[in-house]
C-alpha cells in the first residue's frame, strides 16, 4: 500500500466536513428565510414574547447564536485536542455535538409555539397516514413547499449528525426509528400541552424522512464501532474489545 498517496486523505476529509457543515447552515439558513418571508417582520407582541413566542423571534435568536454555535465547537475541539485526541477526530466529534443541538433546537422550539386557540381549541389529532399531507400539496405552492421542507428539516441535522457522531446510531434503519421516536414525542407533546397544533401521524413521517435522508447524505463520515469514519481503512484503528 502506497501510504504517501494516502496522507491528504484527512484533509480532504476536513475539507468535505466543512462544505457539508456550510451546506447545511446554508440550507437551514434559506428555509429560516421562508418561514420569515411568509410572515412580516412585525410583531403583534412585546417583551420577552416577541422573541421567544414567535417564529421571527426564534429566527433572530438562532441567526445571533450562530456565533456562539461556532464558538462551541472551536472549545470543544481544543479541549478534546489538548487532552490528548487527534485533531481531526477532536473537530469532527465537536461539530457533530454541536450541530445536532444548533441544528434541531429552534426547529423543535418553532412546532411548539402554540397557536391562537391554545388552551381553548380543542385537541385535534390526524391518524390517516398522508391525508393531512395531500391537502397540503394541493394548497398554494409556496405553503405547501414551506410546509413540507420545514417539516423535512426539523430532525435533519439530528439524523445528520447523530452517526458521525455515534457508531451505535451508523445506519440509515436506526435513525429513522430514532427520527419516529423524536417525532411521535414532539407531537404528543404538542396534544398534551395543549398548543392548539394538529397532532398529525404526516408530520411524524416527514419528520423521521428528513432524519433518514441527512443521515444518507452524511454516509461518509458515520462513526463506526472502532471510532473511525466508514470510510477510513479498517487497518488503522485498534481491534475493538
Amino acid at each position: 500500500m502506497d501510504h504517501t498517496a494516502a496522507l491528504p486523505a484527512p484533509a480532504r476529509r476536513i475539507r468535505r466536513i466543512r462544505r457539508a457543515v456550510l451546506a447545511a447552515s446554508a440550507t437551514l439558513g434559506a428555509a429560516l428565510v421562508a418561514f420569515v418571508a411568509q410572515r412580516p417582520l412585525r410583531h403583534r407582541h412585546t417583551g420577552w414574547h416577541a422573541w421567544v413566542g414567535t417564529v421571527n423571534g426564534v429566527v433572530v435568536l438562532t441567526v445571533a447564536a450562530l456565533p456562539l454555535a461556532a464558538l462551541a465547537v472551536w472549545v470543544s475541539a481544543r479541549r478534546r485536542t489538548a487532552a490528548g485526541g487527534a485533531p481531526e477526530w477532536a473537530r469532527r466529534r465537536s461539530v457533530a455535538e454541536v450541530g445536532m443541538v444548533y441544528g434541531t433546537v429552534p426547529w423543535v422550539w418553532m412546532t411548539m409555539l402554540p397557536g391562537s386557540g391554545a388552551g381553548v381549541a380543542p385537541r385535534r389529532v390526524s391518524l390517516v397516514p398522508l391525508r393531512d399531507l395531500i391537502e397540503v400539496v394541493a394548497g398554494a405552492p409556496v405553503t405547501a413547499i414551506v410546509q413540507v421542507v420545514g417539516n423535512l428539516l426539523v430532525l435533519a441535522a439530528l439524523g445528520f449528525f447523530a452517526p458521525v457522531r455515534f457508531a451505535a446510531l451508523a445506519s440509515v434503519r436506526r435513525v429513522l426509528v430514532l427520527g419516529v421516536a423524536c417525532s411521535v414525542l414532539i407531537e404528543t407533546a404538542q396534544y398534551v400541552l395543549w398548543l392548539d397544533r394538529v397532532s398529525s401521524v404526516d408530520d411524524v413521517l416527514v419528520n423521521a424522512a428528513g432524519a433518514a435522508l441527512a443521515a444518507r447524505a452524511s454516509r461518509r463520515w458515520w462513526r463506526t464501532a472502532g471510532g473511525a469514519p466508514a470510510g477510513r481503512p479498517r487497518s488503522a484503528v485498534p481491534a475493538g474489545r
